[in-house]
């Protein structure tokens, strides 16, 4: 089976579901001859034109607003913001309009746009290129949100939501593009070459929406992550030697309960880990939903492992971060608990 990076298997989901589908656009900021800031799109305007493949001016609102005016005349957009920072001035069409198309047209619409955005830290990007944005959109009615971890689930996950008829956010961890991250910035990076999940089938196939993966399974304790923080959690569990399960959400609406249910109930114990800040953070839901639904089976207080409240700093970004050392304290003190 051929192996891929995450931007190669990007690349490929869109390229598919774009041979497919007619009705299948690309566009946003230097996606076209430029081929996208990271080279997702690279190719996609020479193969199929400058009709279904072009440049946007920089501008994210107009980029998403014309994607949902589009889907509602019957294509299917697939949009890029060049950093998941870009978003905010696009935050009103997403909500108030392609959220909401469906449900204020009694179903007479419906808003089949993908919005892929680069998101997440560990590149030194700083305070504007290295945002969590998630749990802004996971608080919309309407809207589902993926996060993949590897090149099989980003290439899967991503033909899935162009698919899908309601519309899509799909934060790609960048720092994940190349390969898998750790959270142990002094070593050497090991490309998707050398992974087992860099390997991706060639032509079309689609991974469900709101299923979760078991990436370790374990009996001590049940962690719950997504995109590089999944990495970082299994290193942790290996250099503290705890028996952890460890889920990679991969899509954080629809949210696959049954799994997290599942493994709580068997371990008893819970830790949440996400890049994000953790005020308010989709840690904070994923605690309360883990209290809620597996309360007599817990064995200690969920904890949460995330980024601080603070701008993303660029000068100490790995005091930000949530390393394995920060996630390998959490697994400790709730085993102690």
């Amino acid at each position: 089976m051929p192996r891929k990076t995450m931007i190669e298997a990007i690349r490929d989901a869109m390229d598919v579901s774009m041979e497919r589908d007619e009705k299948v656009v690309v566009f946003g900021e230097d996606v076209g001859f430029f081929g996208g800031v990271f080279r997702c799109t690279q190719g996609l305007q020479a193969k199929y034109g400058t009709s279904r493949c072009f440049d946007a001016p920089i501008n994210e609102s107009g980029i998403v607003g014309a994607a949902i005016g589009m889907a509602a005349y019957g294509l299917r957009p697939c949009v890029e913001v060049q950093f998941a920072d870009y978003v905010y001035p696009a935050y009103d069409q997403i909500v108030s309009e392609a959220a909401r198309l469906r449900y204020r047209s009694n179903g007479d619409f419906t808003c089949p746009i993908v919005v892929r955005m680069p998101a997440g830290g560990g590149i030194f990007g700083g305070q504007t290129h290295s945002q969590s944005p998630e749990a802004l959109f996971t608080h919309v009615s309407g809207l589902k949100v993926v996060v993949p971890s590897n090149p099989h689930d980003a290439k899967g996950l991503l033909v899935a939501a162009i698919e899908d008829p309601d519309p899509v956010i799909f934060l790609e961890p960048k720092r994940l593009y190349n390969g898998p991250f750790d959270g142990h910035h002094e070593r050497p990076v090991t490309p998707w070459s050398k992974h087992k999940l860099g390997e991706v089938p060639d032509g079309h196939f689609s991974t469900p929406l709101g299923k979760a993966a078991i990436r370790r399974a374990g009996s001590a304790l049940t962690v719950l992550a997504y995109g590089t923080m999944v990495y970082v959690a299994e290193a942790a569990a290996e250099e503290t030697g705890i028996d952890a399960e460890i889920i990679d959400l991969r899509t954080l609406l629809p949210l696959d309960l049954d799994a997290i249910v599942a493994s709580v109930q068997k371990t008893g114990r819970c830790v949440v880990v996400h890049e994000a800040t953790l005020t308010s953070g989709f840690g904070a839901e994923l605690a309360a939903l883990v209290q809620e639904n597996c309360f007599y089976h817990l064995e200690a207080p969920v904890k949460r492992v995330a980024g601080w409240d603070t701008p993303y700093p660029h000068a100490q970004e790995w005091d930000y971060f949530p390393g394995p050392a920060r996630v390998g304290r959490a697994l400790i003190e709730t085993m102690e608990a």
